[in-house]
């Protein structure tokens, strides 16, 4: 039974040795079965340009472009962590960059899928920074600067977004459900899959007065989590951890 994987939230670095094997393990034994891979955003923990070709990065590009080679397409949509990717190394890694938000045809049910960070609308200070950092200029003006001062200033945004985060309730942190039934009315679609709160679950709603699925991926640090579906349906599995 033909089937598509999806996983999202690995934040991978060099620091985490473990997690980055479990990649490669899966990337050799595991997705080569599949039709497609989908990599649904934060796939690093820290991205900050494509001219950052340390061996790590590297590493890691070179291991999706083996799958990629091997007639595995390999799809990816940007994180909070990783909106800094660029044609660099999505050409390095065999990746297909596609839209924030996109609908694809799941043997033949149209879903929506995306990083899921803009339907946490409650967040409102990282809304604030989600418009700027996704607009054209601050992009642009942060991959002008060296690599070094890109290094610390990312650095000092994620130890000032882990302090912020202690500060956040958990309604704040999570998705917002009126908007999560508007994007997938705005999309015409009954199935939706997203990763970026860590919170690996399958949520029915109801979308149109039709019942409609959520489906949210987990992380790679506590939950190992991966989604494969086929035409008989949904399994969000476990690796493990």
């Amino acid at each position: 039974m033909p089937f598509t994987y999806f996983i999202s939230d690995l934040h991978l670095s060099a620091q985490r040795d473990d997690i980055n094997q479990c990649l490669f393990k899966f990337l050799a034994e595991q997705a080569p079965q599949a039709e497609a891979l989908y990599v649904l955003g934060d796939l690093f923990e820290m991205w900050i340009g494509d001219d950052d070709l340390s061996d790590f990065n590297l590493s890691i590009a070179a291991a999706f472009k083996k799958l990629s080679d091997s007639g595995i397409p390999v799809y990816f949509i940007h994180g909070n962590r990783d909106f800094l990717i660029r044609d660099k190394f999505a050409k390095l890694s065999g990746m297909t960059l596609l839209p924030e938000q996109a609908v694809v045809d799941l043997y033949g049910t149209p879903t929506l899928i995306m990083h899921g960070d803009e339907l946490c609308t409650k967040d409102v200070v990282y809304q604030k920074f989600r418009k700027k950092a996704r607009g054209w200029w601050w992009p642009r003006l942060m991959l002008s600067l060296p690599l070094f001062m890109r290094r610390k200033i990312a650095e000092k945004g994620r130890k000032t977004s882990q302090k912020n985060h202690t500060k956040l309730t958990a309604e704040i942190m999570d998705v917002t459900p009126e908007d999560v039934v508007l994007s997938m009315q705005n999309h015409n679609v009954k199935r939706l899959i997203h990763g970026h709160t860590h919170r690996p679950a399958i949520h029915d709603l109801s979308v149109n007065e039709q019942p409609a699925q959520r489906i949210v991926l987990g992380d790679w640090y506590d939950q190992g989590s991966i989604l494969k579906v086929s035409a008989d349906g949904i399994d969000l599995q476990s690796l493990g951890f």
